[in-house]
C-alpha cells in the first residue's frame, strides 16, 4: 500500500516520536509516525507500562502508560497519524522526495526524523519450540492491561527488571504467581528483588531457580499448566498456570538506518545542534542520537523533537521561520493571530 505523501515522517512512537507528531502539527505541517511496535510508547509501553515516572515537567510523578496515552492525545490533534507493526527496510529518493518502504507499505514523505530510541525493537522469544504455538493464546512478552490476570494462576520467565517487576506487581491480583529463572542470579534492582523475596517469606509468590520450560500443557486454546526442568536435580514440575509472561529482554537493531549514509557511532547517529544528521532532509532525535553532553532523557528528547520539527518545517516551506513563538500567541490554540 502506498500512503498519502507528508511532510514530516518520524520513525519511531516513543515519547520523543510522540511529541514531534504534535509538534510539526503545531507547525501546521502533515505529519506521521511508523513504529516497528503494534502500539505506541516504545519502551514505555513494551516495557514499564505501570511504573512510574519521575522528571518529566509538569508531573510529580506520572505512569508509563497515563504519559504516552496524554502525548498520543496531544500528538494527533492535528491530524498526525501513526502507524504500527511498520518496520522500515528500505529509504529510496525520487521525484525530490523520499519513500519510506517498510515490509508492507510504502511511505512518501518530504523530510524524515529519525526518533527510534535505541532502534527497531522486539523481545527474546522462548526458544523451547513447545511454546511457539501458544504465543498470543497463553503465552505473552509484554503486559497489556493488568487486570487480565486478577484471580489468574500467572507463571513469569526471566531473572531481570522487566521480570521481577511485573513479579512484585501481579502477585497481588494473581491466584499464584512463580518466577522461574535459569540460574540464582537475578539482574533485577537489589530493591526489587528484595520485595519479591519478602512475598515469597509471605507465602504470595513462588521463586524457582534453576528452572526452564519443557512443556505447555493445555487444551481448546487455553493454558492450564507448564512442566518445568529442574537443570540441577534433572528432574522435573508442574506448575499451574493459566498466563506465562516471559520476560528474557529484548532484541534492538538499528537496521538499515546504518545504510542511509549518515554517521552512525555504537548504533547512535551523530547530529549537529540542529538535529540535522548530514542528510539532506534527514534529522534525528532522542535517545538514537548523540553529540557532546548527550544526556538520555525523555525531557531532552522533547526538546530535540522540537528543534528537528522545526528546521525540517523551515526546509520543506523556507518561508516558514524555524521559530514559530510561544504557543500561547499561536492561531491554530484559538490564540492570537500567529
Amino acid at each position: 500500500m502506498v500512503h498519502e505523501m507528508r511532510d514530516i515522517t518520524i520513525i519511531g512512537g516513543g515519547p520523543t516520536g510522540l511529541f514531534g507528531l504534535f509538534y510539526a502539527g503545531m507547525r501546521k505541517a502533515t505529519a506521521q509516525i511508523i513504529d516497528a511496535l503494534d502500539d505506541p510508547g516504545g519502551q514505555l509501553t513494551a516495557l514499564y507500562p505501570e511504573k512510574f515516572i519521575f522528571d518529566v515537567g509538569g508531573f510529580p510523578k506520572v505512569l508509563a502508560k497515563d504519559l504516552v496515552r496524554s502525548l498520543l492525545e496531544q500528538g494527533t490533534q492535528f491530524g498526525g497519524t501513526f502507524h504500527g507493526r511498520q518496520r522500515v527496510v528500505a529509504l529510496e529518493e525520487t521525484d525530490g522526495h523520499f519513500e519510506l518502504v517498510t515490509e508492507s507499505n510504502r511511505f512518501p514523505t518530504r523530510s524524515v526524523i529519525v526518533a527510534a530510541g535505541i532502534g527497531a525493537f522486539e523481545p527474546r522469544r522462548l526458544p523451547q519450540p513447545c511454546a511457539a504455538p501458544w504465543e498470543g493464546r497463553g503465552i505473552a512478552y509484554h503486559v497489556g492491561d493488568p487486570a487480565a490476570y486478577d484471580g489468574k494462576h500467572v507463571v513469569i520467565i526471566g531473572g531481570g527488571d522487566s521480570a521481577f517487576d511485573w513479579a512484585n506487581q501481579l502477585s497481588d491480583r494473581a491466584a499464584s504467581l512463580t518466577l522461574v529463572h535459569r540460574s540464582d542470579r537475578f539482574r533485577a534492582h537489589a530493591a526489587t528483588v528484595a520485595s519479591v523475596e519478602a512475598k515469597v517469606a509471605a507465602g504470595r509468590t513462588a521463586i524457582l531457580p534453576f528452572h526452564e520450560l519443557a512443556d505447555v500443557i493445555g487444551a481448546n486454546g487455553s493454558i492450564s499448566a507448564v512442566e518445568l526442568r529442574d537443570s540441577k536435580a534433572k528432574s522435573t514440575r508442574r506448575v499451574r498456570a493459566d498466563h506465562v509472561l516471559a520476560m528474557l529482554g529484548f532484541v534492538s537493531d538499528i537496521g538499515p538506518l546504518a545504510d542511509w549514509g549518515l554517521t552512525v557511532v555504537s548504533d547512535e547517529i551523530a547530529v549537529n545542534s540542529e538535529m540535522h544528521t548530514g542528510r539532506a532532509g534527514i534529522w534525528a532525535a532522542g535517545d538514537i542520537t548523540t553529540y557532546p553532553g548527550k544526556l538520555k532523557l525523555i525531557a531532552t528528547g522533547f526538546a530535540e523533537a522540537c528543534t528537528a520539527v522545526n528546521q525540517a518545517v523551515h526546509w520543506i516551506y523556507p518561508e516558514r521561520k524555524v521559530n514559530p513563538g510561544h504557543s500561547s500567541n499561536l492561531a491554530i490554540f484559538g490564540q492570537k493571530d500567529d
